[in-house]
């Protein structure tokens, strides 16, 4: 006889809205809030460069491609699918694995020329240097 406001199971209902949200929009909840992308990275900069590391583990260094096109540096590449035994549950899957590829501008006094990536334990260094014109100097007062 009577009728309530919300669905029986509100929780069930609210954790279904959650997923077709995270499917259409194409998030992945994790501990640390929306995930940004794939690679994490951290940029930094010098007087004399930009810094840029990018996390990729698991991922192949010779597979990674790095571009610097009109002060625009690309990252992407490919980390493969780990093998999973077909009589095996999964339970969880958050490890990204396919294609990616992450966009950064950069700073106009970059030389594009001066440019240097090496990938060690996971993490890809690229350092890009300025330009000698751009960089500050002390000039002394006579």
């Amino acid at each position: 006889m009577y009728r309530s406001l919300f669905p029986r199971d509100l929780f069930a209902e609210l954790d279904r809205l959650q997923r077709e949200l995270t499917r259409g929009l194409d998030w992945s909840p994790s501990i640390r809030g929306l995930a940004r992308g794939f690679p994490a990275m951290n940029v930094g900069n010098t007087p004399r460069s930009v810094e840029v590391y990018a996390f990729v583990p698991g991922v192949d260094p010779a597979s990674l491609e790095v571009q610097i096109e009109k002060g625009v540096l690309t990252i992407a590449g490919e980390r493969k699918a780990e093998a999973v035994p077909e009589n095996a549950a999964v339970h969880i899957d958050e490890r990204f694995a396919g294609r990616f590829r992450r966009v950064l501008t950069l700073p106009d006094d970059i030389d594009p020329n001066a440019v240097t990536a090496r990938c060690r334990d996971g993490v890809l260094h690229v350092s890009v240097a300025r330009k000698e014109a751009a960089q500050a100097r002390r000039i002394t007062v006579q």
